[in-house]
């Protein structure tokens, strides 16, 4: 599957974004989605899964609270809402897909291209 990240830019301090993920080549039908990040000089974190379709949700501890992430079945999409965003919230963000363990383990079995969000104070 070939996953499409989109709906990085650049926002205030406090504003939100919403970013979606999209797939080609199969559907998510019996995979989870996730999404990660990396700011520069540190490592990848898990920010939020979704089991597929629309099922439980898991968030890292970092953005619990003021992520959101969602699946839209028809238009074989998951998006991540993101509130109150702060500086400490800038990076590149990856979704990925594989199962639900994988995804908050950090082993997905599939990575799509990262979108960059940076956050200015």
């Amino acid at each position: 599957v070939q996953l499409q990240a989109s709906g990085g830019g650049s926002v205030q301090a406090g504003g939100s974004l919403r970013l979606s993920c999209s797939a080609s080549g199969r559907s998510f039908t019996k995979l989870s989605v996730g999404w990660f990040r990396q700011a520069p000089g540190k490592e990848r974190e898990f920010v939020a899964a979704i089991k597929w379709p629309g099922g439980s949700s898991s968030y890292g501890e970092s953005v619990r609270g003021r992520f959101t992430i969602s699946s839209d079945n028809d238009k074989n999409t998951v998006y991540l809402q993101m509130n109150r965003l702060s500086p400490e919230d800038a990076a590149i963000y990856y979704c990925a897909a594989g199962t639900f363990t994988d995804l908050q383990t950090m082993r997905p079995a599939y990575w799509g291209q990262g979108t960059l969000v940076t956050v200015s104070s």
